[in-house]
């Protein structure tokens, strides 16, 4: 089968829903399918590498921080994939590639399939002063979408009953998105571990909370500076792997405050394995999460999770057995002062962490998008 993938973001940008075009196209790959991914150019030039097409786009950071909008047609690159001839389109974003997507589904009469990975409403503040304006711009730009596409993947029930919220009368599929887990369940050695800890300048005998991607105002992580603070520990340090342009106001935040905090940046995700493997606990007062992949990611790597209740992780992060979800900053910081105050509890959580993450391994995932593939393509035909 040949899969076309589009998507606004690919390598070298790492997020969520990069990271899970790279699982899926490995995995694609893996069984034989030809995949070609089309994504925007980092510049305005357009051009190919390996299977990946870049189109030529601009910065739109007025509308969001680190967007861009496709500035070309690029029409001899367009061209070269309608020819291929692609079986499915598989849409990973909404605005620039999502256009092209339609223009090579309409040249190829190839079927659409889009997952729908990004809950619009929780950005709302970077473009819309009314939530209930966003709520109706939102429903009506998804109703759009929907009646270009086949199928629509929703990563978790959560996203499936917001898309019903809208009135969306597309067929919806439920698939989560899988994670490699070898990249996690992987033994580093103490010595390579020490080594990065010391790099950070984090203190031998501190626990460490970890959080891991984007630094946005949406994600929360003020709240878990502040609320962290309060318990006035020395003996603990908070991680923040990753970027974005809440950072300044964090890093202030973090000045004003006795906790030790730590400003990672950005790493490549091969390396993100490792820096796992530095925490006792994986920590996010995040409710923008359509999926939460790095929950995902922290389970694998056999980190307790203390997150804030999302409905995206029903059944990801239970109480007792893995983690907590919590629900206020008091039970944040009465869990997380139980959690660190019980090396034997942190032990059974982190053994029963990894147990958990089995079921979001890279194959079921690919299996199941497969399938959806199948059943549209079938459909398509008649």
């Amino acid at each position: 089968m040949k899969v076309l993938i589009t998507s606004d973001w690919y390598l070298p940008t790492i997020n969520g829903v990069v990271n899970s075009i790279i699982v899926l196209c490995s995995e694609l790959q893996k069984r034989g399918h030809e995949v070609e991914i089309v994504t925007l150019s980092p510049t305005i030039h357009s051009y190919r590498v390996g299977n990946v097409t870049y189109i030529g786009s601009i910065s739109a950071e007025k509308i969001y921080p680190e967007a861009r909008l496709r500035s070309r047609l690029a029409k001899e690159y367009v061209s070269r994939i309608i020819a291929w001839k692609p079986d499915v389109i598989h849409s990973q974003c909404e605005f620039s590639t999502f256009i092209i997507a339609k223009k090579i589904a309409k040249a190829t009469s190839a079927p659409i399939i889009h997952t729908y990975h990004t809950v619009y409403e929780d950005y709302s503040h970077y473009f819309l002063p009314s939530a209930t304006l966003a709520h109706y711009a939102v429903s009506m730009f998804s109703k759009i979408i929907s009646k270009h596409v086949n199928c629509l993947i929703a990563p978790t029930e959560k996203i499936r009953e917001l898309l019903c919220s809208y009135k969306i009368h597309t067929d919806i599929r439920v698939v989560p998105s899988g994670i490699d887990l070898s990249l996690f369940e992987a033994e580093y050695p103490k010595e390579q571990i020490d080594a990065l800890r010391n790099s950070l300048g984090i203190p031998e005998t501190n626990k460490v909370l970890i959080n891991i991607g984007r630094i946005a105002k949406e994600k929360n992580i003020g709240e878990l500076i502040c609320s962290i603070a309060s318990l006035k520990r020395k003996d603990v340090t908070l991680l923040l792997v990753g970027d974005g342009p809440f950072r300044p106001q964090l890093e202030e935040l973090a000045k004003r405050t006795e906790l030790n905090v730590v400003f990672a940046g950005m790493i490549p995700h091969d390396n993100i394995g490792l820096y796992y493997k530095l925490g006792n606990i994986f920590v996010s007062a995040s409710t923008s999460e359509t999926q939460g992949l790095t929950y995902d990611e922290a389970l694998a790597s056999g980190l307790p999770c203390l997150c804030r209740k999302d409905k995206c992780i029903d059944n990801v992060i239970i109480n007792g057995y893995n983690g907590w979800q919590f629900e206020n900053t008091e039970e944040f910081t009465n869990k997380l002062s139980y959690f660190l105050s019980d090396t034997h509890l942190l032990e059974e959580l982190s053994a029963n962490a990894r147990k958990s993450a089995e079921k979001f391994g890279a194959p079921f995932f690919a299996e199941s998008i497969i399938k959806i593939y199948e059943d549209i393509s079938t459909v398509n035909k008649k």
